[in-house]
């Protein structure tokens, strides 16, 4: 690996942090003022990617390898929410990764490329359930911000328990639906209320 190869590809570490500082914009619809960054949803993204994966069969790493790069191109697009796609496109997320990863080693251009491809065709049994994780994170976020208040979350939980498409995922989606956000403590607690306390306490 040559040392200019080696520079880039320490350029697109920095530059992948600023997804920690990016906000999922939709939200602020919502009236929520501080909403998550893009890091946060792709991170819980990855993990529901590798759930799904799991359930249905499919490559579990793979899924959630496709969920980590999914908006990694949110760096320099930023987040575009559905409204204002109406009025200007998002960046193509394969061209921004191209240019993302234009000075990188071969082998690492090659792999991101790759993955991006993948997932953007929503063809292979590991993006579709990567795709599913997405939307499934989104309406999951939506039910934590409904119980904080944001009444107008219901939008997001209703259309993205609509474009779930993958049998687990949208038997988890109907089972988080029935949960409140803090219903796995108290099950974890022991608690009653929650589904694991002991029925004869």
């Amino acid at each position: 690996m040559a040392d200019q190869e080696l520079t880039e590809v320490a350029h697109f570490l920095w530059e992948a942090g600023t997804l920690k500082a990016a906000r999922r914009t939709g939200w602020w619809m919502a009236g929520v003022r501080d909403p998550e960054s893009v890091a946060e949803h792709a991170w819980r993204t990855s993990v529901i990617a590798s759930v799904i994966a799991t359930l249905e069969g499919a490559d579990a790493a793979r899924a959630a390898h496709l969920a980590v790069w999914h908006d990694s191109q949110e760096t320099r697009t930023g987040d575009v929410n559905h409204l204002g796609k109406k009025y200007a496109a998002p960046g193509d997320p394969e061209a921004v990764t191209a240019d993302q990863t234009a000075g990188m080693p071969e082998v690492l251009r090659t792999a991101v490329r790759a993955l991006v491809a993948e997932y953007e065709a929503k063809e292979s049994p590991e993006a579709i359930c990567a795709r599913d994780a997405d939307k499934l994170e989104c309406m999951l976020q939506g039910l934590e911000y409904r119980s904080q208040g944001y009444a107008e979350a219901q939008r997001w939980i209703d259309n993205s328990r609509a474009r779930i498409v993958t049998d687990s995922g949208q038997r988890l989606a109907d089972e988080l639906l029935k949960q409140s956000p803090l219903e796995w403590l108290r099950a974890a607690m022991g608690e009653k209320g929650g589904r694991r306390a002991d029925p004869t306490t």
